[in-house]
């Protein structure tokens, strides 16, 4: 290795060279990285307003803990995991707070007192990882890419 002095106008020009104004105005580094920051990656907005995407994902939790098994979109089943999860655990709980939390969510009352029925002994020991996605063939005539969704 070559541990020679150098200037600090050596070093600015070397910098200079390296980076340039297109680097820097799309958030690339020397080695290629992108830097860019992840606004809007959190969810997944599924092509709908808030308030659609919410009563959507409602509604798909609801039939999924319904059936035990359904088939939906790949991205779908994707955001409703999140959600499912979360039921399962709040029935693992058995609080009754975390009841009226489930009730406000999922849209059928008896779906809510049967899952705080059979949660506890069939999720006792699993901590998350309720749901599993199995991909099938694209959907016809669009070519949407489908999965069954299923309580594990």
């Amino acid at each position: 290795m070559n541990f020679t002095m150098k200037t600090f106008t050596d070093l600015s020009q070397n910098i200079a060279v390296e980076s340039s104004f297109a680097h820097r105005l799309f958030g690339i580094d020397v080695r290629g990285r992108i830097l860019a920051m992840r606004h809007g990656k959190r969810i997944p907005r599924l092509n709908r307003p808030a308030d659609q995407r919410k009563a959507l994902l409602r509604g798909l939790t609801t039939q999924l803990l319904k059936h035990g098994r359904i088939k939906t979109t790949k991205p779908r089943a994707k955001a409703m995991r999140k959600w499912v999860d979360k039921m399962i655990t709040m029935a693992k709980d058995g609080s009754l707070h975390k009841r009226r939390q489930a009730l406000g969510y999922i849209y059928e009352k008896h779906i809510v007192h049967a899952l705080f029925a059979e949660v506890p002994d069939r999720y006792g020991e699993r901590d998350g990882g309720y749901t599993r996605i199995i991909p099938t063939f694209p959907r016809r005539g669009d070519n949407a890419p489908m999965a069954y969704i299923e309580l594990v």
